[in-house]
Formats: C-alpha cells, sequence, structure tokens
C-alpha cells in the first residue's frame, strides 16, 4: 500500500510539473499576441492552468514529506 502512495504522489507531481511549465510558457507566448481578446483569453487560461499545476505540486510535495517522515524516519 506505502508503494502505491509512492507511485501516485511522484505520478501527480510529474504531471503537475509539465503543466506547471506548459502553462508558464502558454503565458509567456500570449505577450505575443496581436489580438487583445485572444490575449486577455490565454493570458487567464493559462494562469489558471499554472494555479492548478502549482497546488498540485504542493500537494506531492508535501506527501512525500509526510510519507518520508513516516516511513523513512521513525519515531
Amino acid at each position: 500500500m506505502i508503494l502505491f502512495q509512492w507511485l501516485r504522489d511522484i505520478l501527480i507531481g510529474v504531471l503537475s510539473a509539465f503543466f506547471l511549465v506548459w502553462g508558464i510558457s502558454l503565458l509567456i507566448s500570449a505577450y505575443g499576441m496581436n489580438n487583445p481578446v485572444e490575449f486577455i483569453m490565454v493570458f487567464f487560461a493559462s494562469n489558471f492552468i499554472v494555479l492548478i499545476s502549482a497546488t498540485g505540486v504542493l500537494y506531492a510535495a508535501f506527501r512525500f514529506w509526510r510519507l518520508w517522515k513516516e516511513t523513512l524516519r521513525p519515531s
């Protein structure tokens, strides 16, 4: 059961990191758009992607810390 938790948290962290990088690149590319309506839509969409993926990265980091504290460093 512990292995399943580690694998799930690794998968969440890797996918969240991928979407974080993709959202940041989308945010940077939004500044090159000429149409203001497209800029606003892509800007807010990329910020939403970054927000959700940063939450996933933080979730995985805190889960790793808790699992490491419970399993690898018994008190």
